[in-house]
């Protein structure tokens, strides 16, 4: 597949994931081969009547809402950016309505499944938690609600640092609800719940839902990611109807949780008012913001550094101490490792603290996160001065600063 959008010729090169309505693709530009990759999303045609199509969120129908609802929100940097949207026209399927997007990194259900049984770091919990309200409060703000917030409609930017939020197909304007079934089974809220079961049963009517169900889906995202644990069963459970804030606190005391030695009951509270079932009593994602919980510092864990790829990395097993105490030796050294580095991209910057923290690590800086990608692959587990290097990732933002976390567990 290859087709005109973005002021360039772009091709489909390999595929990312695929769903009922639409097929997603990693894809290049053509024109300029310096240019960052994209994401293509290619809306199937409908294969049933055009009622169904649109209540599903389907085909045309599918494009135009997602295109209308992006192009509204650009511009937030915890929302999916649109590049552009054309037509592309293969032999054998018929016309497929195209968007070409930001290409992301990591979703949440990768962590997810990186960390099963110990949960996240409350690290990444935190900083997930922070982006994707604020993108919330964003969108919520302008009248939209996004309806089918989930581990694999958040993922990581390795330019921004960030959390971000894809797929609105199933979006809406708050009180002009035009799709009939909404969220997705395990992060459904109980409102929504109802009036998918009217609907499946044809009747009309009811409370329409709003802005609360996302901040339901996310509260369960969060715990999931504390807990390590799939909770679809949980929140479908009896005893989670009957008192819900027992079994969050039962999780938050569990001892097979990892997280629980640290004092997170501004998470736990944090999350209970996120998950009330009544949605009026439900926190919105402004009030979310202001939780104790975003004023407590955490350092990321190593895992975090290998997963949450950025423009830095940070090599270590390099220098010895006595590398570090020869200056001459050091020199030498320092100029091997920037000439091996940029084998692999521009090197904007390259750091080696004397002292702690960070003592012997190195800090190279890409010009961009694609780069920083390609040398982590290379260098990692390579033979330097007779020692096997590792490569994790560092957050730009911390390098910039010139903070070092002191420990990484």
């Amino acid at each position: 597949m290859a087709a005109a959008a973005a002021a360039g010729l772009w091709r489909a090169e390999a595929p990312l994931g695929r769903g009922s309505s639409a097929a997603v693709y990693r894809a290049r530009c053509l024109g300029d081969p310096r240019a960052p990759p994209a994401a293509l999303k290619a809306f199937l045609p409908p294969a049933r009547g055009e009622e169904e199509a649109e209540a599903e969120g389907g085909g045309g129908y599918g494009f135009r809402k997602e295109r209308a609802a992006l192009e509204e929100l650009r511009g937030h940097r915890s929302i999916v950016t649109l590049y552009g949207m054309f037509t592309d026209y293969p032999s054998a399927q018929g016309p497929l309505c195209c968007l070409l997007l930001e290409l992301l990194d990591i979703s949440v259900s990768e962590l997810l499944a990186h960390s099963s049984l110990h949960g996240c770091s409350m690290w990444i919990t935190q900083h997930c938690a922070r982006d994707v309200l604020e993108g919330l409060a964003f969108l919520h703000h302008r009248g939209y609600v996004h309806a089918d917030l989930k581990p694999r409609n958040i993922l990581w930017s390795a330019e921004e640092e960030g959390f971000k939020l894809i797929d609105f197909g199933l979006s809406f304007k708050e009180g002009i609800q035009d799709v009939k079934y909404i969220q997705t089974d395990g992060y459904r809220a109980p409102e929504a719940e109802v009036q998918n079961r009217l609907s499946k049963a044809g009747v009309q009517g009811g409370t329409e839902c709003t802005s609360a169900i996302d901040l339901w889906s996310l509260g369960i995202v969060l715990l999931e990611m504390f807990s390590g644990m799939k909770l679809k069963h949980t929140v479908q459970s009896q005893e989670w109807r009957a008192n819900s804030s027992a079994i969050i606190e039962h999780i938050f005391a569990s001892k097979s949780v990892v997280n629980s030695a640290i004092p997170a009951y501004h998470l736990r509270d944090l999350l209970k008012s996120m998950l009330r079932e009544d949605p009026q009593e439900r926190a919105t994602a402004a009030k979310a913001l202001c939780s104790p919980f975003f004023s407590i510092p955490f350092a990321p864990h190593i895992e975090d550094l290998v997963m949450l790829p950025t423009p830095v990395l940070r090599l270590l097993n390099i220098l010895s101490d006595t590398s570090l105490q020869n200056e001459e030796e050091f020199a030498d050294i320092v100029d091997d490792i920037r000439e091996e580095c940029c084998k692999y991209g521009r090197v904007v910057s390259l750091f080696v603290p004397k002292e702690n923290p960070g003592k012997g690590h190195v800090f190279v800086e890409y010009a961009n996160a694609a780069d920083s990608k390609a040398a982590q692959r290379a260098l990692t587990g390579k033979s330097f001065d007779g020692k096997f290097v590792v490569a994790t990732f560092y957050p730009l933002s911390a390098y910039k600063r010139g903070y070092l976390y002191q420990t990484m567990l």
